[in-house]
């Protein structure tokens, strides 16, 4: 796991050593072990390494025999073995032990189909130079960051905005829009960013850029194909088989392997398989607890590792804590992101990392086997939404007046929720499902000349852009490919890779093992959601291998109690960081609006919790990368 970065001259300039450094430190933080540089005419390229792989020769950039081809990597190839047999066979020769040498040489062998080979997370950067050609690739899930940008003549990018933002031509101009967008959406979904002109490379793609022009392709998608017929119990078997091929590809490491175990079903089945592969050793597991029982869920993870054996260690997340690391959230996140359990993964991540340089974790298996409520609500919604406007309205009326305790999961959260979607169409109604502000409470909460200059964007129209290649009729499908796209791509894996990667600890995914998942896009949506039980074949194929009570318990989800300490131990900071003095000077919000959010969470009224989170993070965000007026 690395920091890579560089940058490349569209005008036949040449590359400046100093700002390829600079870039490069910016992600130290990614790779804490070693730093190597690449310079030679218009191209620069930076690597920051976290060793993992090859530890004393897989040093980058790593060039081919006659060093007219060097390569970057931020990630693993898995699969680098079996790619570096086909390649000796074919005569190429090697150097390194290291997964990246197999980049070079695929590249050499099958050109930009190189990508089609590789079973990984990743994004990398190639310099061709008998072609003068960049190419730059992303994994098939988007485990892996990588943004760019062209302008004033130089192609830049970057593993972090920051990299990138340290390049001499490359400003710093909100993007309205991607502002509006993470307002959505509590983030901000690819291709776009919150800076005017930085775009991420899509999961799932390649950009070449050559003779000045850049040429982005997807070479890999998400394609739901259902299989022959085939009995529960056989599928529930190559489910398990599937997963235990998955984890023992992610156990391959040459410094010790962690497991983040939440007492959820997914993190679960990642020490259950670990266990069946690797049966002779002992893992670390890593949980973190509350205070407040109703969201901790320690109990439930040490029964799992009790199971299996592992050596257990439990971290705390505090009110405490969370006052002493909220002031730096801003420069920690990159870009803004609302999601609380951020920081926990953070600190549990610098645990992990006192022990261990690489942990498994459970990401993608709510998104791939049917595990959020989404998955049962959606199907109502699209129904409700038929009966006459006048009465969804009133109803709206009813729910909004309910108290709520926010709690992840419980009636009233759910039923909140639930209303907000009523009337969209059914693809809109499953991203409010998963939170953010609608249009019109956006349009209450923006300043009144931030809403002329947004003139008539629809964040939304983002939605029907990524679902027209959903390919998919079934909704537990097409939820399943639009959570992938938005939200797990977008915020789940943005939360677990900034927030290990700050802490140099790398994380590994297997449900996202992308045979695996075109494995679980073969099976019948029926089997994921049967009746009102979610993840019906995953807990089949669990059955007897984890404790009875994970596979029985209603879905949690790693939720944190921020509700209760915003008004409480967190209030002073909120009360300044959202300070209607502030928010007038910058200019992006109403203040009155924004008031009425704190008022009523103050008192009780209403949660606001969500809300709340999202602005503060996103003013935490900007006071750390936006200086003066943040948008013009």
């Amino acid at each position: 796991m690395c920091g890579i970065s560089g940058f490349l001259s569209l005008a036949d300039q040449r590359a400046d050593a100093e700002i390829v450094r600079r870039m490069t430190a910016m992600l130290r933080h990614r790779g804490p072990d070693d730093e190597g540089f690449y310079v030679s005419g218009p191209v620069a390229l930076g690597h920051r390494r976290l060793r993992i792989i090859d530890l004393e020769t897989g040093q980058q950039p790593i060039a081919n025999e006659t060093g007219t081809v060097q390569v970057i990597l931020n990630g693993e190839i898995y699969n680098f073995a079996e790619v570096r047999t086909l390649l000796l066979k074919k005569g190429h020769r090697f150097k390194t032990r290291s997964d990246t040498e197999v980049i070079v040489h695929a590249y050499e062998e099958f050109g930009e189909e190189c990508v089609a080979h590789f079973n990984g997370m990743f994004s990398f950067a190639l310099w061709d130079e008998e072609r003068e050609t960049l190419f730059l690739a992303r994994d098939r899930m988007g485990e892996k960051p990588l943004y760019y940008t062209e302008q004033s003549g130089w192609f830049v990018f970057g593993s972090e905005l920051r990299a990138v933002l340290e390049h001499p031509v490359v400003g710093r101009e909100l993007d309205l829009e991607g502002f509006s967008r993470y307002l959505t959406n509590g983030y901000v979904p690819d291709p776009h960013t919150i800076f005017r002109e930085i775009h991420k490379l899509p999961p799932g793609h390649f950009l070449s850029v050559s003779s000045g022009k850049a040429r982005l392709v997807r070479y890999w998608d998400i394609q739901f194909h259902p299989d022959r017929p085939r009995s529960e119990d056989e599928w529930a078997g190559l489910l398990w088989e599937g997963l235990c091929h998955s984890v023992r590809r992610r156990l391959v490491s040459d410094v010790p392997v962690g497991v983040f175990l939440s007492g959820g079903v997914d993190s679960a089945a990642i020490v259950a398989a670990a266990a069946s592969v690797a049966p002779s050793a002992r893992f670390t597991t890593f949980s973190m607890g509350f205070e407040e029982s109703s969201y901790d869920e320690t109990p439930y993870a040490r029964a799992v590792a009790e199971r299996f054996g592992t050596h257990h260690q439990q971290v705390m997340f505090t009110p405490e804590v969370a006052r002493a690391e909220i002031p730096g959230l801003g420069r920690l996140l990159d870009e803004p992101l609302a999601d609380p359990s951020f920081l926990p993964t953070m600190i549990l991540a610098r645990h992990a990392r006192q022990t261990v340089t690489v942990t498994l974790g459970g990401d993608g298996g709510d998104e791939l086997w049917g595990g959020y409520p989404t998955f049962l609500a959606v199907p109502s919604a699209a129904w409700i939404s038929r009966l006459p406007r006048p009465l969804l309205d009133a109803v709206a009326r009813f729910v909004e007046r309910l108290p709520s305790s926010a709690k992840y999961g419980s009636i009233d959260f759910l039923l909140k929720l639930f209303v907000r979607g009523l009337g969209y169409p059914p693809d809109v109604q499953a991203q409010i499902l998963m939170g953010g502000f609608t249009r019109p409470e956006q349009a209450r909460l923006l300043a009144r000349p931030v809403q002329v200059a947004c003139g008539q964007f629809n964040p939304y129209h983002d939605i029907d852009d990524i679902m027209a290649g959903a390919g998919a009729t079934h909704p537990v499908d097409r939820l399943s490919y639009h959570h992938c796209k938005l939200y797990l791509a977008g915020r789940t894996l943005v939360k677990m890779d900034r927030a290990t990667m700050a802490v140099g600890l790398e994380a590994r995914a297997p449900f996202l093992d992308h045979t695996f998942v075109e494995f679980a896009c073969s099976v019948p949506a029926r089997l994921k959601v049967k009746r009102w039980t979610t993840k019906y074949l995953l807990k089949r194929a669990l059955a007897g291998r984890v404790p009875d009570a994970i596979l029985r318990r209603r879905k949690q989800g790693f939720g944190v109690p921020i509700g209760r300490w915003l008004r409480g131990p967190l209030q002073p900071l909120l009360e300044d960081v959202l300070h209607r003095d502030r928010l007038r000077r910058v200019g992006l919000f109403s203040a009155d609006e924004v008031g009425r959010l704190v008022h009523e969470h103050l008192t009780g009224a209403q949660n606001h919790q969500r809300s709340l989170w999202t602005l503060l993070t996103f003013e935490l965000w900007r006071e750390a990368y936006l200086s003066g007026n943040a948008w013009t």
